[in-house]
């Protein structure tokens, strides 16, 4: 049964007070002295007071807490309210992906050749043809080019045609915020991009600034992947060992030039700072040209972007993705935007016949139904929850928590979530550092979701007698910089307690490591969390 929160504040003030410890002891009778559906007594209340915290004065809360073998409801806390999930909305995107591409879906890059070749010589055009991956890197690139040396072509008398036509050409999902644009985590889609490093961050560039030898020098410039298709101007300088960096590496609108401005002390470290790209196909055909003139073939012709590949081309090298199973760890774990938006447009590419967002959505939106969550009581615009116009109430997130636990990829998708104080980035996530030294430490498995005045934390945990729990904490329009702390308590509060008790744990002061959670910490370079 669903049981509507306590709105007592005098209750809750009287309780406050008692919380001087880790935790406190409650016990709760239902009025007219019946049990609180079967979950631990005193557990409706204690999640009250949690969320009574003053961080919370002025915000919106919605909280659902469901035995995940029974489906009951344990707690409730507006339950319908829609509120900004920020990135639990890739709860939904990695499930549908899972479930409609399969898990062994991979992505495929080709090259083709559209012409005669006589000898090493291809009298026609090369085609660079993306399906999507999210995942290429220039290494990927330059076998693929060595490939094409291999297939005996040397020399192109025509273009490289980059045929990104499996998405549209909408680059930037709706409502994202106009000054994220240079930053990684809001980077352009496209099904031809490439990724600097195995975070597999599309669709950017890294800029590394090394401090010159002494204090008036120009600070050192390098870039990953090597290419000119940006350009960087270097306006900062060198300073005295000992004096603070003010580096900023900003890139602007419209274009790849690149800005790297401010001071960085002599004797310190290299800063490096993960950029986004302007129009990311024109990104990986230049990585793509390059490697071919390293592999000794020669494009006489220019690039083209954005022509579709001639039926009758012949594929003459290709390279495959990780199967999506694998992709599922670096999406989930890191929190990627980008991965989220690609599976988006392939779903709608694979289901729906058009690699958009709309069409994309509406298969998850299909697949949701299928799971009986109810749609209409949710606005989903994006893959990833970067917009701010995601609206998804917990008991939706709840619902689907608690459908896909029989599905027969269940298993490898549950492997894709953050688990709490895990120190490996790529098994704790983005909850690596959180909720250690308590009973949910290695056991708490969930998607976070951050941005400014919107955080959200929803997954399964194990209460202290091993009854698997599933919970869904979506919190908007709080003031302070970060609320994980009161999410973290009610998780700890579930796992410490059993049938016969409640263990509710006292929220303290944020971890130094999750601090400014105005988005997901992972989108920090270098991630503090």
């Amino acid at each position: 049964m669903s049981r509507p929160a306590r709105t007592n504040s005098l209750a809750r003030a009287a309780v406050w007070p008692a919380l001087v410890g880790l935790a406190a002891t409650l016990t709760w009778s239902a009025p007219g002295g019946a049990d609180a559906a079967s979950g631990p007594p005193g557990l409706p209340e204690a999640i009250d007071t949690i969320l009574a915290d003053p961080r919370m004065e002025g915000g919106a809360a919605s909280v659902v807490i469901a035995d995940a073998e029974s489906g009951e409801t344990l707690y409730s806390h507006r339950p319908s309210s829609r509120l900004m999930p920020a990135s639990n909305t890739k709860l939904p995107t990695s499930a549908a992906a899972t479930a409609l591409l399969g898990p062994d879906y991979r992505f495929r890059t080709d090259a083709l050749a559209h012409g005669t070749q006589q000898g090493e010589v291809l009298s026609g055009d090369l085609y660079l043809r993306g399906g999507g991956d999210p995942t290429t890197l220039a290494e990927d690139y330059d076998r693929l080019a060595a490939d094409v040396a291999k297939a005996g072509v040397r020399k192109v008398t025509g273009r490289l045609v980059a045929d990104d036509t499996r998405f549209d050409d909408r680059r930037l999902g709706r409502s994202w915020a106009a000054d994220d644009e240079s930053a990684y985590y809001s980077a352009q889609t496209s099904a031809l991009t490439v990724a600097p490093d195995k975070d597999y961050d599309s669709g950017t560039v890294i800029v590394e600034v090394t401090p010159g030898a002494a204090a008036g020098e120009r600070p050192r410039i390098g870039l990953t992947p090597r290419t000119g298709y940006v350009d960087v101007v270097n306006r900062a300088r060198t300073v005295a060992a000992g004096e603070p960096s003010t580096l900023t590496v900003e890139r602007g609108h419209g274009g790849n030039e690149v800005t790297v401005s401010g001071n960085l002390p002599a004797g310190g470290d290299p800063a490096q700072e993960w950029v986004s790209v302007w129009e990311p196909t024109g990104y990986a055909a230049a990585v793509f040209r390059d490697a071919l003139a390293r592999h000794g073939v020669r494009v006489e012709g220019g690039t083209r972007l954005g022509a579709a590949t001639p039926k009758g081309a012949r594929r003459i090298a290709g390279h495959r993705s990780m199967p999506l199973a694998e992709l599922l760890v670096p999406f989930m774990k890191l929190s990627n935007n980008m991965h989220a938006e690609a599976l988006v447009k392939t779903l709608g590419y694979e289901e729906g016949g058009a690699g958009t967002w709309s069409a994309g959505l509406a298969a998850v939106d299909g697949f949701l139904e299928k799971e009986g969550v109810d749609t209409s009581k949710l606005r989903q615009v994006d893959g990833s929850g970067l917009s701010r116009m995601n609206n998804i109430p917990a008991e939706q997130l709840a619902g689907l928590l608690l459908s896909v636990r029989d599905a027969p990829w269940y298993e490898q998708w549950l492997r894709s979530l953050p688990v709490a104080c895990d120190p490996d980035r790529f098994v704790g996530g983005t909850l690596r550092s959180r909720m250690c030294d308590t009973p949910a430490a290695l056991n708490a498995r969930a998607k976070t979701g951050s941005l400014t005045g919107a955080s959200g934390l929803s997954g399964y945990v194990k209460d202290a007698e091993g009854r698997e729990l599933v919970f869904s904490i979506v919190l908007n329009n709080y003031l302070p910089s970060s609320v994980k702390a009161l999410e973290d308590a009610i998780v700890v509060t579930l796992a410490s307690s059993s049938a016969a008790k409640t263990v509710i744990a006292r929220p303290g002061v944020q971890r130094a490591g999750v601090r400014g959670a105005d988005v997901e910490c992972s989108w920090r370079k270098p991630s503090p969390c």
